[in-house]
């Protein structure tokens, strides 16, 4: 099952880029984790932040792959599980589909993108930094999948 997170933003601190390596090599067979970075549009003290963040969008939705399933990550999106996230992964690889999971930059995405998405998944009612983001939803993807797999990485 392949699974692409699209992401606002690159140059990311090497924090950032080893935390989501890190959980990408860990994922088990049968699952792979890949990352798309769209570029972050330039903010000025007089940008039209709504036109910045239509055209990051814009890029995201050019990002999609056809007939994946797009889950937008937005902080009014619905709370999920560890284990509910693990079971609709399963669903889904049953089903032979692949994931878009889709990260805005600093002001979010547009409300144009939220609607392409399938689901709208929230990992936290706190507003999380975007770079943050990329690395909280490969660790949780590779929690999920250890509960799959029955891997110990996963208790309580």
């Amino acid at each position: 099952m392949l699974m692409r997170i699209i992401a606002v933003g690159h140059k990311m601190p090497a924090w950032v880029t080893l935390g989501f390596q890190d959980y990408a090599k860990r994922i088990g067979s049968g699952f792979q984790l890949q990352l798309c970075e769209i570029t972050l549009e330039k903010r000025t003290k007089g940008s039209d932040i709504a036109r910045l963040i239509e055209r990051e969008s814009e890029k995201i939705i050019a990002a999609i792959k056809p007939n994946h399933v797009v889950v937008a990550l937005d902080r009014q999106g619905k709370l999920r599980s560890t284990e509910q996230l693990a079971h609709q992964l399963q669903n889904w690889q049953t089903e032979g589909r692949s994931i878009d999971w889709i990260i805005g930059g600093p002001d979010g995405l547009s409300p144009t993108c939220l609607q392409k998405a399938h689901v709208q998944w929230s990992l936290s009612p706190l507003t999380l930094p975007h770079p943050l983001v990329r690395v909280i939803l490969a660790e949780q993807l590779y929690r999920a999948i250890s509960i799959l797999q029955h891997h110990p990485y996963h208790r309580f």
